[in-house]
């Protein structure tokens, strides 16, 4: 009887383990200079970079096609890694690749946007459940008045979007800003918290960041000095280009949180102001220096995310604290996929109770049932896939034995 009970203990520890681990995710953004072109040559060194770099997300700018994508991930990142649906824009493109054996894509969209999309990624961990949203950007390049206005309103239009969130949702930016100090009203109106969907800089470093060597650790453009076959720019790191902005729910301890001190400017050692990244010392390896000098005119960013964090408040709550609760759905409008989350509390009765979320059209017919099952006290989202639906406006109704709850959303084709 005494081994048994040993064995139990075990048992319970490790299951309680599996219930509360983290797992760290590393994101890597970079702009990869007009990709495939030149890919014959970059190829070999790209896959250095990301075998040193070990990203779980990727995030990249100035991709041109679909091809390029899939030439990307076959002959860079490799089978570990599965794109992201591809958006043909105006311009060059971005794309997001992950691990599917950490992450799901639950949708993808766009931000129309002039010169460049926006993109939008919305991802679940396979293993905590929890949900992060990734906004992709290449803003408007270029230090003239008219560059900066145009910048400007491409967050103006992000920030339609972001400020739509619900309080609490995990959801950051990425990419190539082409700011070029903290003063930029783009900056400012990412920054600007007069409404909820505001992001942070996990560095804090604000000022003129451009030609500046209090900054160099920070800069990502240019890592050459003179002209390559590519096209590229020159004049050494000089630029911060490229960022990695976090919502406010990340900096706050519980489900997924920034890792502090994880954010770099990849390969840069503050250093190399006004120099080419191939100019000793190498903060990492003069063949990964190389690497970087030679595919691309930017440096990549990476940080790290810890998913599955129960904070001091998780582990001591009681479900019978659990409150009946049912969300706007997100994005609204939209088209063709959306998200409802909804909470079922503790009841008197028992621990689970039954649970069904039906979708009505206006007349008050039954379109789908998303949930038709018990449930315990807990958090839940499910996607709404209505591809095969017209443009309308529908309803969604939560509903248990207690409860009951409908809301209204708008489906734009």
């Amino acid at each position: 009887m005494k081994n048994l009970n040993i064995l139990v203990v075990v048992i319970l520890t490790f299951t309680a383990s599996m219930v509360y681990s983290q797992d760290r995710v590393k994101l890597l953004t970079y702009n990869i200079l007009n990709y495939p072109n030149f890919s014959s040559t970059k190829n070999v060194k790209y896959q250095q970079i990301f075998a040193e770099a070990k990203p779980d997300i990727v995030a990249v700018q100035e991709i041109l096609s679909q091809y390029g994508v899939n030439l990307f991930l076959s002959d860079v990142l490799g089978i570990s890694f599965k794109a992201a649906t591809f958006f043909d824009g105006p311009d060059t493109d971005n794309a997001l690749f992950y691990k599917d054996s950490l992450l799901t894509l639950l949708s993808a969209n766009i931000i129309t946007n002039t010169p460049r999309y926006i993109t939008r990624y919305v991802l679940q961990h396979n293993f905590t459940q929890d949900i992060l949203i990734i906004y992709v950007a290449h803003f408007k390049a270029g230090d003239t008045p008219s560059d900066e206005n145009t910048r400007e309103q491409e967050v103006a239009r992000l920030r339609i979007y972001t400020d739509q969130l619900s309080a609490g949702t995990n959801f950051i930016v990425v990419g190539d800003f082409n700011l070029y100090r903290a003063t930029e009203p783009a900056y400012i109106r990412l920054l600007d918290q007069t409404n909820p969907g505001y992001f942070l800089d996990p560095v804090n470093r604000y000022g003129n960041w451009h030609a500046s060597s209090n900054f160099s650790d920070v800069h990502t453009q240019s890592t050459r000095t003179f002209q390559l076959a590519d096209g590229g720019s020159t004049g050494g790191l000089d630029d911060r280009f490229d960022f990695i902005l976090v919502s406010q729910s990340l900096k706050i301890p519980g489900g997924v949180d920034y890792v502090p001190g994880t954010y770099w400017a990849y390969g840069n050692d503050g250093q190399h102001f006004n120099q080419q990244i191939v100019n000793p010392p190498y903060p990492i390896s003069e063949q990964i220096a190389f690497a970087l000098h030679d595919v691309s005119d930017h440096l990549p960013v990476v940080a790290e995310f810890d998913f599955g964090v129960v904070n001091d408040v998780e582990n001591t709550l009681d479900p019978v604290l659990l409150t009946f609760h049912l969300s706007q759905n997100y994005p609204n409008p939209f088209n063709p996929n959306t998200l409802i989350s909804y909470t079922i509390p503790h009841t008197l009765n028992g621990n689970s109770q039954f649970v069904s979320l039906v979708i009505y059209d206006l007349l008050g017919n039954e379109i789908t049932r998303l949930v038709n099952e018990e449930k315990h006290p807990g958090s839940y989202t499910v996607e709404f896939k209505a591809s095969y639906l017209p443009s309308g406006v529908y309803i969604y109704r939560l509903t248990t034995p207690d409860y009951a709850s409908a809301k209204k959303m708008s489906l734009i084709k």
